[in-house]
């Protein structure tokens, strides 16, 4: 039997599993890397960009192995057969990643605007313990904002067909009001908020690294790094998604014609969400020497270091 889909979803189903099992490949093995530097040869020197790194590493990894259920979900056509709970779970997880990214490269930011612009009170008062104390506590905040999801994603079946649909929402038992609501906090508090606090800590880091004599080249390379990274991850992969999440929930509620077009554009930036953990490692590039020369070897400006 055919199974009949709208041109919207064929488009999803064409484009997702193989991007799916792309980033699956490349964030898995990059973030497998990383952690067994952070774990195995910097474990005796574990500074904060080190804790703060760790933890991003883990939230990568925790999701990643739920990229094949994607996958499978996908290749059967849209239809979930891993069980309600394994929907939610994923979801879940699914926003847990994505705003613990955020809120980790946050983190990292701030970390690193102290530490240039105060590095003696750096030095003698910023602890790993205290960074750790930071960290549950990003944790906790993410899995708070996050549990709303548990409650909205459920099984769903298709308007076209009998497969069973793994959605964010659906709209026989959740309220489209609701989720919008929902989605525009999470947009607001889990993107924009850390992406201003983000942008003025880079801009705070420039304008000394640039005037400061002191610093070596090869640390401005890093930081010229550092800032790329994150700039590429709020343009390519977090912006995106929360303009086209939002637009796309819009039109559920209020039906307009562009709405093929919009749903294409927020399938594609879904693909585009989970990219990020295939750009962490080149973040972990920029905070940690070790997993730059494990991975690219020493430079000239190292040995004279």
């Amino acid at each position: 039997m055919v199974i009949k889909f709208s041109d919207c979803e064929k488009f999803q189903i064409g484009l997702l599993p193989a991007v799916y099992g792309v980033e699956f490949a490349v964030a898995l093995a990059g973030n497998l890397f990383a952690l067994w530097v952070l774990l195995i040869r910097k474990r005796r020197n574990w500074h904060t960009g080190v804790v703060l790194s760790c933890n991003l590493a883990i939230s990568d990894l925790l999701y990643i192995l739920t990229l094949p259920l994607l996958i499978v979900y996908y290749a059967l056509q849209k239809h979930w057969v891993f069980g309600e709970a394994v929907c939610k779970i994923e979801r879940f997880l699914f926003t847990c990643n994505l705003y613990v990214s955020i809120f980790f490269i946050m983190a990292i930011s701030v970390n690193r605007c102290v530490g240039i612009m105060w590095p003696f009170f750096t030095r003698s008062h910023v602890e790993p313990s205290h960074v750790k104390a930071i960290s549950v506590i990003i944790w906790i905040i993410v899995g708070v904002i996050s549990c709303p999801v548990l409650t909205f994603a459920s099984l769903c079946k298709h308007s076209y067909n009998n497969n069973t649909l793994c959605v964010s929402f659906c709209n026989q038992t959740s309220d489209p009001k609701s989720v919008l609501t929902y989605n525009m906090f999470l947009a607001v508090f889990g993107c924009l908020v850390p992406f201003i606090i983000t942008f003025t800590s880079y801009c705070f880091v420039i304008r000394v690294v640039w005037k400061n004599v002191n610093i070596t080249t090869l640390e401005k390379r890093q930081v010229a790094l550092l800032i790329s990274s994150v700039i590429i991850l709020y343009a390519v992969s977090f912006v995106p998604y929360h303009v086209f999440q939002i637009y796309h929930l819009y039109l559920r509620i209020y039906p307009h014609n562009t709405h093929c077009w919009v749903y294409k554009m927020y399938q594609v930036s879904k693909g585009l969400a989970t990219l990020n953990m295939c750009i962490h490692p080149i973040l972990y590039m920029a905070v940690l020497d070790s997993i730059r020369v494990a991975c690219c070897g020493k430079s000239s400006e190292d040995n004279i270091g």
